[in-house]
């Protein structure tokens, strides 16, 4: 099947041409006729396998052009990243449509944001948290939506987003199209289904939690964080293949601290990118490891989601996933398109159990490959592999002895305090035997 197959209009054909696509994707060729129904969609698909095509094709097939200019498709993502990255999809498929799209995303001025929105708009891409916002301020009219896409919900969730996600799904019409779009299938997802779709129909690509057939994977054992940190330097000096890595470490700490490590073999061709950083580095950088400028990207799994990149050659995960869906997500980074992909995993002593839920996960074991032999062992443990020394907690039980009472005794008399208030006329009187006052001038005698 071809997209000349699909119901497309002639503005949306030659927009694909000027792309170069010709074959749809699995989950574009399943999805496309059940959401020119109108019913909602839950599409099950991972990252790579053109999901973002797949819902963008039908929605602007649907949607007719408004002199009101309000918002008829929304499209919310979890990061910022993700936002600029669905615009330029929009944008570049209605290249010869009338058009207006807009994306919205914490972090950037909000009334800045106000103003472009209050110019009118077709689709509207954005975060949750600044979606609200504009929506409850005014600046943002939701009642002419007819198309709500949520893309990588899981996410979204996992993210602290279900207060202001479930807020705008209250804010918008009921008479309207739900899709929802992710890797994976979590309780969490599956209670907003059940509370705000109406009777969607589920397409899967693969069933959930499934990997890429085109991404190789292995996984290197290693005693602890130090050989772990000489086999990454290990790799990445001699492997020639590493034309565009992306390497995922499990916080903003230890991506930095990678960076400093391997910085100094490749100078200049390294880059480093999580929340911390601002918004223009962010952004920066990742144009910096797309164009090639970057041969390596650090990132954390919070930026995961927010990184379409084409041709990633490598994901090298150097801390193993405590959470199984992440690492479909991360290695789905690589592979993508129908492309070749290879996921290296490093897995410390400390890692093995979250090693087997991602096996678990996939119903498949990760092929294991041996050390170098020329690699460097290290013996020396960081703080938080040191083994931790508690001292046991002996309770001493103590006989109770008869007939013997609080320790108390009396005070001799002359330790005995009492307080007594004591006059001065008194205490003259009884000195000098006269009433003797200080300073007191005497009463004048009435006369």
């Amino acid at each position: 099947m071809t997209f000349e197959d699909f119901n497309l209009n002639k503005p949306l054909m030659n927009a694909l041409k000027d792309l170069g696509y010709e074959k749809p994707t699995t989950i574009q060729q399943k999805g496309f006729s059940v959401m020119m129904s109108g019913k909602d969609v839950i599409g099950i698909a991972q990252t790579g396998t053109g999901k973002t095509l797949a819902y963008l094709l039908p929605c602007l097939r649907l949607w007719s052009f408004s002199k009101l200019r309000f918002p008829q498709i929304l499209i919310i993502v979890p990061t910022r990243e993700l936002v600029v990255q669905v615009v330029e999809e929009v944008e570049k498929l209605t290249k010869y449509m009338n058009v207006v799209t807009v994306g919205v995303y914490g972090g950037a001025n909000i009334n800045t944001q106000a103003a472009q929105v209050a110019l009118g708009l077709d689709v509207l891409v954005a975060t949750p948290g600044r979606l609200l916002d504009l929506a409850l301020k005014g600046d943002l009219s939701l009642k002419k939506i007819k198309r709500l896409v949520i893309d990588e919900v899981d996410e979204t969730l996992n993210l602290g987003f279900r207060k202001q996600l479930t807020g705008i799904l209250e804010l918008l019409p009921e008479k309207k199209q739900s899709l929802l779009f992710s890797a994976t299938m979590t309780e969490d997802v599956e209670i907003l289904i059940d509370e705000y779709f109406i009777v969607p129909v589920k397409i899967e690509a693969a069933p959930t939690g499934t990997p890429l057939d085109n991404i190789a994977q292995q996984v290197y054992h290693v005693p602890n964080f130090n050989t772990k940190l000489n086999l990454l330097k290990y790799i990445i000096a001699n492997n020639k293949d590493l034309s565009k890595t992306l390497i995922f470490t499990g916080s903003k700490k230890m991506a930095d601290r990678l960076f400093e490590e391997i910085d100094p073999l490749l100078p200049e061709k390294i880059g480093v990118i999580h929340s911390n950083k601002a918004q223009n580095t962010r952004f920066n950088t990742v144009n910096s490891f797309q164009d090639g400028t970057f041969k390596i990207l650090i990132a954390t799994d919070i930026i995961s989601r927010g990184l379409d990149i084409s041709e990633v050659s490598h994901v090298i995960n150097f801390d193993t996933p405590d959470i199984p869906e992440n690492y479909i997500h991360r290695i789905g980074r690589t592979g993508r398109y129908d492309q070749e992909g290879i996921s290296i995993t490093l897995v410390s002593l400390f890692e093995k159990d979250f090693l087997s839920q991602i096996e678990d996960l996939m119903k498949m074991k990760v092929p294991v490959s041996q050390l170098p032999e020329d690699l460097e062992i290290s013996d020396i443990l960081t703080d938080d592999e040191m083994p931790k020394i508690t001292m046991p907690n002996v309770e001493i039980k103590t006989t109770k002895r008869e007939g013997v009472g609080a320790s108390f005794h009396e005070k001799s008399a002359k330790n005995r305090k009492v307080n007594v208030r004591v006059n001065m006329k008194d205490k003259m009187q009884a000195k000098y035997g006269k009433a003797i006052t200080r300073g007191q001038k005497p009463k004048k005698k009435k006369k």
